[in-house]
């Protein structure tokens, strides 16, 4: 484990173990075969989300011919083949007019839903995105406008999906009240730091915390309360007088019918990832899948680490292997091409350049990293050596076309799973 290139090729695979334990439709499918499905005259299987695939195709080995119907919206790309769920391909992380139509005809299948029928819903990470169905009075357009406004501001996905849910008529627990009376079973693959019901999709079938008050407080935090499109910001503060009707609530009747049940998460996967790590020969730490905050502060707290490691031995002797997950974000400096996890990579690279044997990867679960076709990427100590000019492409955001020439991306295709980001610190011993 001396070399560089080693570090890198378990880098790899470290990463493939968590991909692995991932797989959203182990978990489904070992979810369903416990249930008792006689009592149901009808099942509907609905939902939205990067592994919306994966999920379905598992629901359909379960339940097969006792699905009536379903219709589950999908990144592009991320398609199984299905024989009795409809898959409907749709923009994110922009909303458009496909990912609409799309959720349109999936709350008519759960408004058709009655007292002795089912309705499994699945959802997973990019289900925000996958499920637009503005309130009355917004446009898909407006939409778009705010949560691209959110994203270039740095808001966390807590903030996003609280503004979402205010300004949508499937989620924040609506979802739920249209199926209602039905029985709700809701799948859940959580893409969210700690799991929290009411954020992972921006939770159509959970009860909603947050409100339009929480709402029109994110506005103000990020200083955007007068970008925002005029009707989103009206219904906003109409909803905060009282004029318009609040989400539902945990108190809420409806919720008696409504089982969610996290099926797989971030956690699962830092911990394949560790085991096999330690298979590899790593003295293994795993800190936290809770990380979250600015992409560029987090990766030179992780770069910082590895050079103590490399000087020290501290907090673990190499061969060491340190993990995190979770999901940071980025704020848009300039006009580049990359995403949260090439821009943690590039930054970390700087941190760590001239410093022999410690290797940073990072990627997203789901294969893709902001508006591009990688899942992230990696570097080295030599990586600045190879290519000086970092910094201004970090100042730019546009760690995608600095990696990309070096053969530094981590390219995977769509995975139809999602579980946020897998991170690595590798240290190699000294020689």
């Amino acid at each position: 484990m001396s070399t560089t290139r080693t570090l890198r090729h378990d880098a790899k695979a470290i990463f493939r173990a968590a991909l692995a334990a991932a797989d959203p439709a182990g978990a489904v499918e070992r979810h369903l075969a416990r249930r008792d499905f006689s009592c149901y005259r009808n099942i509907y299987v609905i939902g939205a989300g990067k592994a919306g695939a994966s999920m379905a195709r598992a629901a359909e080995r379960v339940l097969g011919k006792r699905i009536t119907a379903g219709l589950i919206n999908v990144k592009d790309g991320h398609l199984a083949k299905l024989r009795r769920i409809e898959l409907n391909e749709c923009g994110h992380p922009v909303p458009d007019e496909r990912g609409a139509t799309g959720a349109e005809r999936i709350a008519q299948l759960a408004e058709s839903a009655g007292r002795e029928d089912l309705v499994v819903c699945l959802i997973s990470g990019g289900a925000s995105a996958l499920l637009p169905f503005p309130a009355a009075g917004i446009t898909l357009e407006e939409k778009q406008a705010t949560t691209r406004l959110l994203l270039a501001s740095g808001a966390t996905i807590h903030e996003i999906n609280a503004v979402r849910k205010h300004i949508s008529a499937i989620k924040g627990g609506q979802l739920a009240r249209l199926a209602a009376p039905a029985t709700v079973e809701a799948l859940l693959l959580s893409d969210v730091i700690g799991d929290d019901l009411d954020v992972i999709g921006s939770g159509p079938t959970a009860p909603d915390a947050s409100t339009f008050t929480t709402a029109f407080g994110i506005f103000e935090k990020f200083g955007i309360t007068e970008r925002v499109p005029v009707p989103v910001r009206e219904r906003i503060e109409r909803g905060m007088r009282g004029d318009t009707a609040e989400t539902p609530k945990p108190d809420d009747p409806l919720f008696a019918r409504v089982r969610n049940t996290v099926v797989g998460s971030n956690r699962l996967a830092l911990d394949a990832a560790a085991r096999a790590a330690k298979g590899l020969g790593y003295r293994t730490l795993v800190l936290s899948s809770e990380i979250e905050g600015e992409t560029r502060e987090v990766a030179r707290m992780h770069a910082a680490i590895g050079r103590e490691i490399a000087r020290t031995g501290r907090p673990v002797r190499p061969p060491a292997c340190i993990i995190t997950g979770g999901e940071t974000t980025v704020t848009i400096r300039g006009a580049g091409l990359g995403g949260r996890n090439q821009e943690f990579v590039l930054a970390a690279a700087i941190e760590i350049a001239g410093v022999d044997g410690v290797v940073v990867f990072s990627a997203g679960t789901d294969g893709t990293d902001g508006p591009t076709d990688a899942a992230g990427a990696i570097a080295d100590g030599k990586t600045l050596a190879r290519r000086p000019d970092a910094r201004q492409y970090l100042e730019r955001n546009d760690s995608y076309r600095y990696f990309e020439p070096l053969g530094d991306l981590v390219m995977t295709g769509p995975t139809n799973t999602n579980v946020m980001d897998v991170r690595l610190i590798l240290v190699a011993s000294k020689t």
